[in-house]
């Protein structure tokens, strides 16, 4: 893991790299010469990179001594991949930003007002609601089924039930929990439902108080 300061020194330094290195490139007016800084502290020049210089920051000079370019030393394996994490780093930054964007986009043609997000919700929720209270009715009705065969059962206390009892009682016993799994599935869409649209709200809100481009 890269400590916020350790990333922020590499940072420098990886810009400096990359802004030096196309420079690098380039090709040299005859006549320049390049100085270094060696190992020892001492200056060392020459038409061209002393052996010294490899691998060290260097200056460029033309032939009048006025300063060409700096290049910068060469990256580490450390800050290299640093640089690569960087680059990750802003390309999934950017991609969230474009996603973003997107939904925001397409939040402001869904809606023209928070009126009409009132409505939309209003309107998913009636849905659901009535789902969950046809839902429970048909659990209702199963029940009241059931209690008919449950009526029947108790005159065969220690008899095996009649093939027609047995099946009525699995059938509403299947019927009411398929109905209580759908009750219970409304329900969570129900919360997702008020969620979204309080994020919608939320956001509609914030995207109208921007100043307008």
């Amino acid at each position: 893991m890269v400590s916020a300061a350790t990333n922020r020194h590499l940072a420098a330094l990886l810009l400096a790299g990359l802004a030096t290195a196309g420079l690098a490139q380039e090709a040299t007016p005859a006549g320049s010469f390049y100085c270094c800084t060696d190992a020892t502290g001492r200056r060392a020049c020459g038409d061209l990179l002393p052996p010294q210089c490899s691998g060290l920051p260097y200056r460029v000079f033309n032939r009048q001594g006025v300063l060409i370019r700096e290049v910068g030393r060469p990256l580490t394996p450390e800050e290299k991949a640093a640089q690569a994490e960087m680059a990750r780093q802003a390309k999934q930054m950017e991609a969230q930003a474009r996603e973003q964007r997107r939904k925001d986009q397409a939040l402001l043609e869904t809606y023209s007002s928070l009126e009409d997000v009132d409505r939309m919700q209003a309107r998913a929720e009636t849905e659901v609601t009535a789902a969950i209270t046809a839902a429970e009715a048909k659990i209702a009705e199963a029940r009241k089924r059931r209690k008919k065969f449950e009526n029947e059962a108790e005159f065969y206390p220690n008899r095996p039930l009649p093939p027609e009892v047995a099946k009525g009682l699995r059938d509403e016993d299947a019927e009411i929990k398929a109905q209580t799994e759908l009750v219970d599935a409304k329900k969570r869409e129900l919360e997702l439902i008020k969620s979204k649209y309080a994020e919608d709200r939320r956001r509609y809100i914030e995207l109208s108080r921007r100043p307008r481009r």
